[in-house]
């Protein structure tokens, strides 16, 4: 299975960057479809076993099963934070109730260190084509 077409073709249903999706797999299992973390998250997009159940994914290591339900996931974050990508990407990581008892990003270092990744790669892929001063991640 080609994960680039799929990235191209869950990114195009959900009008969200394929920059996006792919930082988003990059840091979470390095593209690695049968990543298990020592969490139990699983596949490309590190989905937790509670989450993949409740998004409708039943084969966490399928590639398209698992980006669509961690794009959907993401997704829902996004609407919840009101388009606040850091806020979504944190929540993504650290779940959504640490992002909402903190008030914003927890102050969890693995949590910092990976919004941080995530926003730097964004970044570097718009640098290509924009000015520092117009830059910004693209969702």
């Amino acid at each position: 299975m080609d994960i680039d077409a799929v990235i191209s073709a869950v990114a195009t249903r959900y009008g969200i960057s394929v920059d996006l999706i792919a930082a988003v797999i990059e840091a979470e299992s390095e593209f690695n479809p049968r990543a298990v973390s020592r969490t139990g998250a699983r596949g490309l997009m590190q989905l937790m076993p509670e989450t993949a159940a409740l998004l409708g994914v039943s084969d966490p290591f399928d590639p398209l099963e698992n980006i669509e339900g961690g794009v959907r996931h993401l997704c829902s974050l996004m609407d919840r934070f009101n388009g606040n990508l850091p806020l979504a990407l944190a929540a993504y990581n650290a779940g959504e109730r640490a992002v909402i008892r903190h008030g914003g990003i927890p102050p969890y270092g693995e949590t910092r260190q990976y919004v941080t990744r995530i926003l730097r790669k964004l970044a570097g892929d718009e640098a290509k084509t924009s000015e520092p001063s117009q830059r910004g991640p693209r969702v």
